[in-house]
């Protein structure tokens, strides 16, 4: 049975989220020895090379004027500032609360698919976006411990990405998905000099096994670059931005595993709820869509 195009963006969504994650995490860890600028630059040109020779040979490839036109561009600003900021935030605060504060950007996002792309935003849908925002207020507890002044440079990348998402969806769908990310790519690559230049002396030399991380992370960001752009290309913003919150969990367990942050009861509430608001959701999608589905049938048997 096919997937109905809400059912597509939560899939793509949800692996473009545990893609960003499982980077983010190689990352951190990459960081505690190596300059984050030096991390960002050689991994996306990894990833350049490789997302432009894939899209060169699937025929994707475009004028580079294109990369010029008002949405891609704003495209591209929005993951540049996004990756500086957040890159910023995360090398100071532990990942789980770094990705908490992501949280906030599905609200962010559907906000803006209701003011900028009129998308229908009924209130049961902004009711479950909410209590998903709550959950993220509870984690990231504003104002007492494990709150710094580095998670408002995060709440800044929250802007940056609502920008670049509400843009995907602006961008003329006959721009395939591999043009963007190999426009962005590179364009992030350089952001790396800004994050620590390397005339600083502070670049190091990189060993087989930190080759062997940049290249995984490479690869992770190359995933999540393509199907964030499916993602914001298939249906409706609003039931597919909660899924965002699955990188909250993914980030709590791969803090776990990989730095030994134990999630505290705020951790194990908020997630509880974002979990509930994206289930609810999606029963939501169902509610919505069966209703649909009877009425063009009583349409379908009345029509003479």
């Amino acid at each position: 049975m096919p997937l109905s195009p809400n059912y597509r963006g939560a899939l793509f969504m949800s692996l473009a989220m545990i893609s960003f994650t499982t980077n983010d995490t190689l990352v951190k860890y990459l960081a505690e020895t190596m300059p984050m600028g030096q991390i960002v630059f050689v991994r996306n040109m990894i990833a350049s090379v490789v997302i432009i020779l894939i899209a060169y040979r699937q025929h994707a490839m475009r004028p580079l004027r294109l990369a010029f036109s008002p949405f891609i561009a704003i495209r591209v600003i929005g993951e540049v500032g996004g990756t500086i900021t957040f890159l910023i935030g995360l090398s100071h605060i532990p990942l789980g609360n770094a990705t908490a504060i992501m949280q906030a950007l599905p609200l962010a996002v559907t906000m803006g698919a209701a003011i900028f792309l009129g998308e229908p935003v009924g209130w049961r849908r902004w009711s479950a976006i909410l209590v998903g925002f709550a959950g993220v207020i509870i984690i990231v507890r504003p104002g007492v411990e494990g709150f710094s002044p580095y998670a408002a440079v995060i709440v800044i990348t929250v802007l940056f990405a609502a920008s670049r998402d509400i843009a995907t969806r602006k961008v003329d769908a006959s721009i395939p998905p591999l043009f963007m990310s190999s426009i962005t790519a590179p364009a992030v690559a350089l952001s790396g000099f800004v994050l620590s230049p390397p005339t600083n002396g502070d670049w190091v030399a990189i060993g087989a096994f930190d080759w062997a991380l940049l290249i995984g992370a490479a690869t992770f960001v190359l995933i999540a670059y393509h199907f964030i752009i499916h993602a914001m290309r298939e249906g409706d913003i609003s039931f597919i931005a909660p899924f965002r919150y699955s990188s909250l969990l993914i980030a709590i367990v791969l803090g776990y595993v990989v730095f030994g942050d134990v999630p505290d009861v705020y951790i194990i509430i908020g997630g509880l709820l974002i979990v509930g608001s994206g289930l609810y959701t999606i029963y939501r999608e169902k509610v919505r869509t069966d209703a649909h589905e009877v009425a063009a049938t009583s349409v379908t048997r009345h029509t003479p």
